[in-house]
């Protein structure tokens, strides 16, 4: 294990490379064995969010120092494949790939409006070798997706397998006649057979992560509209393994630009007394500032906090690698935050700085 400090960043997708115009959304974990798999969007002709749109991966067998080419994970011609949310089943090793799908010809604005010609639709993609390779993609919207809702996004960003078994996957969509976004999960308590919709939280945020605490109890972790508590993240609870979720409340120790972010529990050694979990997003009210804070009371208080980068970054996922080493896969340029998807990996000493003890 790394116990001394220190920091490397590489990139891991450089837009422009590899035949698509832009990487986006990025998605990272760690198989059983130590595989490392970076996912994201590889967005074949532009930066925007429709159009011709792939779910690609990349793959390492070191840690993630080097990388193997670039895999296809699923894709549907000119149409839109992405919001990566993989989880790992600790029962049987099975990745579940959560994905969405739409018309690549639909804009989101469309979909949310009702104009759009089709709806975005959830799907998931399951490997049973590490991500070595995939299933054809399974339909899950009837049962994960209500009547009502326009717009539906997986992820993006990782999953949540439960001590119960349970697997969880933070969502989010848009109710048509409110126009109000809204975060929800979906589970699966069959090993990922079949897959249902849990509680719903919001008005005002979307995109989320989640963790397990030592309770048992669900935290929920939210990209938030509400201009009350302006820039700062919004939180909700479940007791019930995400059946049903508290009401809303905000932390203003977690300042946000209106941006994706990730969340995840560090790494635990009994007897440790030491519980982590870490938190990554551009700390700022414009997307810059990559951020990556580290909380011990469940994440109630945050004091420790550390950039990665002070120019323009974006969206984010957090791993605990081989050793445990932490890596933060984000978006990250030098003019725009859509330049290059980075893996910046780093010691709990380096973070802390040496003030992380394990036993």
């Amino acid at each position: 294990m790394h116990e001394q400090p220190f920091c490397d960043q590489e990139p891991v997708f450089v837009s422009g490379r590899d035949g698509y115009d832009t990487f986006r959304i990025p998605a990272l974990i760690t198989a059983p064995s130590g595989a490392v798999l970076a996912f994201c969007e590889g967005r074949r002709h532009g930066m925007g969010d429709s159009g011709e749109i792939n779910l690609v991966l990349k793959r390492s067998l070191d840690g993630g120092v080097t990388w193997q080419p670039m895999q296809l994970v699923a894709e549907d011609g000119p149409n839109t494949v992405g919001n990566p949310c993989p989880v790992i089943d600790r029962a049987t090793g099975t990745i579940q790939l959560l994905l969405t799908h739409n018309l690549g010809e639909d804009t989101e604005a469309e979909i949310v409006n009702g104009t759009s010609k089709g709806t975005r639709r959830a799907w998931v993609t399951r490997s049973t070798d590490e991500g070595a390779t995939w299933s054809a993609p399974t339909d899950l919207t009837a049962t994960t997706k209500a009547p009502d809702w326009t717009w539906y996004a997986t992820g993006p960003g990782v999953g949540l397998p439960l001590r119960s078994g349970r697997l969880v996957i933070p969502c989010d969509h848009m109710v048509a006649e409110t126009m109000e976004y809204r975060s929800h999960v979906i589970y699966s308590d069959d090993h990922g057979e079949t897959w249902q919709l849990g509680g719903v939280v919001g008005d005002g945020v979307n995109e989320c992560q989640a963790i397990e605490r030592r309770d048992g109890s669900l935290l929920l972790n939210m990209r938030n509209y509400d201009r009350v508590h302006a820039n700062q993240r919004a939180l909700a609870t479940s007791a019930d393994g995400g059946l049903t979720w508290s009401p809303l409340t905000y932390d203003a120790a977690l300042v946000e630009p209106i941006c994706q972010a990730a969340l995840l529990r560090g790494p635990e050694a009994p007897p440790s007394t030491r519980h982590r979990v870490l938190f990554s997003n551009p700390a700022d009210r414009e997307r810059v500032k990559m951020t990556v804070r580290l909380s011990y009371d469940e994440g109630e208080t945050w004091p420790v906090a550390k950039e990665l980068f002070a120019g323009p970054s974006a969206y984010s996922s957090l791993a605990v690698l081989p050793e445990r080493v932490i890596g933060c896969l984000y978006e990250r340029g030098d003019t725009h935050p859509y330049e290059t998807i980075t893996l910046a990996r780093f010691s709990l000493s380096w973070l802390t700085d040496g003030a992380d003890r394990i036993p």
